[in-house]
């Protein structure tokens, strides 16, 4: 297993990938040769499942001093912070960005895709899959 410095860099620079990638602008910027509808909302829900993967492989997982109940409410303040955080980004994308719209269906996906994170982490390190 990597060391735990290592997983919190690659958390860091993902976070740095999605808030660039999030904020910048790409109009005049070739699009694919294929059309796929909805591609942004796979794009959205990727980068947030990403968010949830690697902050649990870099706060949580591995910590095997740690009571199951510990790592449960790090893990749930990892989905509430990349939630907010999908929000955030979309608020920051409507008020501050030019050529950039928030939506709500963006931060649907975002939410939708940190979820997912959590569920696969909590089934893959934690056998527990129950939503209580």
């Amino acid at each position: 297993m990597l060391k735990p410095t290592l997983y919190k860099i690659i958390f860091i620079s993902w976070m740095v990938f999605v808030t660039s990638f999030s904020l910048f602008s790409f109009d005049g910027v070739q699009a694919s040769r294929f059309d796929i509808p909805h591609m942004d909302k796979l794009v959205h829900f990727t980068f947030y499942f990403g968010v949830v993967i690697t902050g649990s492989m870099a706060f949580i997982v591995g910590r095997v001093n740690q009571s199951k109940g510990t790592l449960l409410k790090r893990l749930r303040y990892l989905l509430v912070f990349a939630i907010s955080y999908g929000i955030l980004i979309e608020v920051i994308q409507h008020v501050f960005t030019v050529n950039r719209q928030g939506d709500g269906l963006d931060a649907l996906a975002n939410s939708m895709g940190a979820f997912s994170g959590m569920l696969l982490i909590r089934f893959l390190f934690l056998k527990k899959l129950s939503l209580k």
